[in-house]
């Protein structure tokens, strides 16, 4: 720009660090930040955050913490995007106890977290196995701490908040724990539970060998107008098979057909498997015409099957 007459300003260094950063070449931005420090620029502090977001994706956190104590030094205090940055890293890096020391820093400067640093907080700790007792210093005692910590900051947890503790909850063995977890999202008004909030709560019962359950949380998820998915069906027919089930797992199989939704090979294998182990024959073509009908786009497939799906 220069060479053609045109002075560089402040803006004009930063989308250049902006852009190299993107492009995962952050030792050139970091090039280019020095030299506009060498030519008596004051970078600002959207300067040092891109830096700092671009040294997190490096996962170098030497730099990223050198970085980030020279913007201290130099007065720029940083706002929820620069921690949430760091939290990130540190998260990441498995430095759970060094993101919380960053959160009780930005607690105390009265910069108000958002939504995304709690969740990345929670995703940290879950990954740490460390979810139910959260960190057992501080005021994170437990998860309900967090969640009570997330409204005093006058920031609710969210569908995502709540799918990402109900995620580890379950994935750290504590299926109880996951499902009144569950319960209190659902009755949190303006936080409905999603499509994949209900899929691993029912997967969750699946496994537990308690479909009933699982029919239940299904049966929720209908009245609330959450239309389920092909991955749903499966895992609900494949656990009614298993139970020897089958008037139910029919029932469920032509449900999926009649919205639409082709099962998959392995599923309608399994279901099949069952079916003529019972000497359910009829019932399998039935069913087998059914899904040839639906691949070549026919659209009938509403009309009562009672006399071949059930004895």
């Amino acid at each position: 720009m220069e060479k053609y007459g045109f002075e560089m300003e402040l803006s004009d260094f930063n989308r250049l660090m902006d852009a190299l950063s993107k492009a995962r070449q952050v030792a050139k931005a970091q090039e280019v930040f020095d030299q506009m420090r060498n030519r008596r620029f004051v970078p600002d502090t959207k300067s040092y955050t891109i830096l700092l977001e671009g040294w997190r994706q490096e996962k170098n956190l030497l730099k990223l913490d050198e970085v980030y104590r020279e913007m201290k030094v130099e007065g720029f205090e940083p706002d929820a995007v620069s921690y949430g940055i760091m939290m990130n890293a540190y998260c990441r890096a498995g430095k759970c106890d060094e993101a919380i020391s960053l959160f009780r820093e930005m607690e105390a400067k009265k910069c108000k977290p958002s939504p995304h640093i709690f969740c990345i907080l929670i995703t940290g700790l879950g990954n740490e196995k460390r979810l139910q007792e959260a960190v057992s210093s501080g005021r994170f005692h437990d998860v309900d701490r967090i969640l009570d910590e997330m409204r005093k900051c006058g920031v609710g947890p969210n569908s995502r908040t709540y799918d990402i503790i109900i995620h580890h909850l379950i994935k750290a063995g504590k299926p109880k724990t996951a499902y009144k977890f569950f319960q209190e999202m659902s009755s949190d008004e303006g936080c409905e539970p999603t499509l994949s909030t209900y899929e691993v709560i029912m997967r969750m019962f699946c496994n537990e060998e308690r479909v009933d359950m699982a029919i239940k949380i299904w049966d929720e998820m209908k009245a609330k107008g959450v239309l389920p998915g092909m991955h749903m069906f499966s895992t609900l027919i494949n656990s009614l098979c298993h139970e020897d089930k089958l008037d139910e797992a029919c029932k469920y199989f032509q449900e999926m057909l009649n919205l639409g939704i082709r099962p998959p090979g392995p599923l309608f294998s399994n279901l099949k498997g069952s079916l003529l182990d019972e000497g359910r024959k009829d019932t399998v073509v039935h069913l087998h015409r059914q899904i040839e009908k639906l691949r070549r786009g026919g659209t009938s497939l509403m009309r009562p099957v009672k006399c071949y799906l059930f004895h």
